[in-house]
């Protein structure tokens, strides 16, 4: 049996599934992992994305941090894949019980998914960092240099978690509840390299956890399934 047939089988035989993913979920839609530095990102930027995208510079250099958010983190056109709407399906059926998720493109729910949990936050919400008046994705597109409140004056932040700043709390442990739950854990579009988030499936106590990545992950030698294919190809069975 090769593995899109085990894949399927085990699909089959759950209905507790939880599926937890990463940036390769959605590079399928043409949404580049921003630690991928391409020659025009050295050419335009003075430091690594990380040091960009953290607590620290997003306060002292906000003009900055915008640049490169709005260049390289926002893809308002992109449309969900053939993984997106496979997971949505599943949901849909009964079997998927909730996507976790790394990615902060909300193309999960564009999809259809109903309980999706973003670790990362979303680019399509941002906050006052005075009042906390909401702003959508548009009007941060929209501006030129920092994103200013109209009521206010305050700085606008996007609702995503940067480097030097905790994960919510709430949202970790309910990721842990399902985790703990699922006699199914599909894992995708990830090398589980990044923590805390990559900790998460340690917390999984079943026998059919699936791993589904284009390159070798951290995890593979505790895995009972992996599948080193695109993401898509391979959910694409539930289509």
């Amino acid at each position: 049996m090769d593995g899109r047939e085990r894949l399927r089988q085990w699909v089959e035989e759950s209905d507790h599934i939880v599926f937890f993913g990463g940036a390769g979920v959605s590079t399928e839609s043409g949404v580049p992992d921003f630690r991928s530095v391409d020659g025009l990102y050295h050419q335009q930027y003075e430091f690594p994305p990380e040091t960009i995208l953290s607590h620290t510079f997003f306060v002292r250099q906000t003009e900055e941090f915008y640049r490169f958010y709005q260049n390289k983190m926002l893809f308002p056109n992109a449309k969900p894949n053939k993984a997106h709407r496979a997971l949505a399906k599943l949901e849909r059926q009964g079997k998927l019980k909730t996507v976790i998720t790394q990615n902060i493109d909300g193309l999960h729910q564009a999809a259809g998914s109903r309980e999706v949990l973003e670790l990362h936050g979303s680019v399509l919400r941002n906050y006052c960092s005075r009042c906390g008046k909401f702003y959508d994705l548009p009007y941060v597109m929209a501006a030129k240099g920092t994103p200013c409140c109209e009521d206010c004056g305050g700085v606008v932040k996007p609702d995503v978690v940067l480097y030097e700043e905790s994960l919510d709390n709430d949202v970790l442990s309910r990721s842990v509840a399902h985790i703990r739950q699922a006699d199914m854990l599909i894992v995708g579009g990830t090398s589980l390299t990044v923590y805390p988030a990559a900790g998460l499936i340690d917390y999984y106590r079943g026998h059919k956890l699936v791993l589904i990545n284009k390159s070798a992950t951290a995890k593979d030698a505790v895995a009972d399934l992996v599948i080193t294919e695109p993401i898509g190809e391979a959910l694409g069975i539930f289509l």
